[in-house]
């Protein structure tokens, strides 16, 4: 039998929705989503660690969420030292570790990410990978953009997309 991995749930209020976060017994985040979405993070965690996540409500200070509090009080670079820990394929975790190297206050197409991974082709693969990635706003998939640059699909809605670019510094 597989033993469980038990994550602490902590939420996070933020200006556009309150935030659940997922952390494990060794300060990891493993997930990271917006309230109004908690069966989409409930899916992904599934998805990824199948029956074996369970998600206990969790009190008190902690490391990540600390992080994510000073990010959204305007300190950008708090959550770059946050440690990550998913399941997922190489691929997708190419792909999101490529995520956590968009620069705050900048912005890539899906092109751009295929190429910085080194897969050029895989532009379609990059944006599957992208919808599918379990830690919101640390890696950073809010910072992908359409090539005409238009802000394109975001799991949290478009309209959390844009305060998080702004929030960053950007004029969108």
């Amino acid at each position: 039998m597989t033993q469980p991995l038990a994550f602490r749930l902590a939420r996070v209020p933020s200006p556009v929705g309150t935030m659940l976060i997922a952390t494990d017994d060794q300060d990891r985040l493993r997930a990271l989503d917006w309230e109004d979405y908690a069966e989409r993070m409930d899916r992904l965690l599934q998805r990824h660690y199948g029956d074996a996540a369970v998600l206990k409500s969790g009190s008190g200070a902690h490391p990540v969420t600390d992080r994510i509090a000073a990010y959204l009080s305007g300190d950008i670079a708090a959550i770059d030292g946050i440690i990550t820990e998913t399941g997922g394929t190489a691929f997708q975790k190419a792909i999101w570790a490529g995520l956590r190297q968009i620069p705050a206050g900048k912005t890539w197409s899906y092109s751009d990410l295929a190429r910085h991974i080194g897969n050029p082709p895989a532009v379609r693969a990059v944006g599957l990978a992208n919808g599918s990635n379990p830690i919101s706003v640390v890696v950073p998939c809010h910072r992908v953009i359409g090539a005409s640059g238009a802000l394109t699909g975001y799991a949290g809605g478009i309209e959390r997309k844009r305060w998080l670019l702004r929030h960053e510094g950007l004029d969108v």
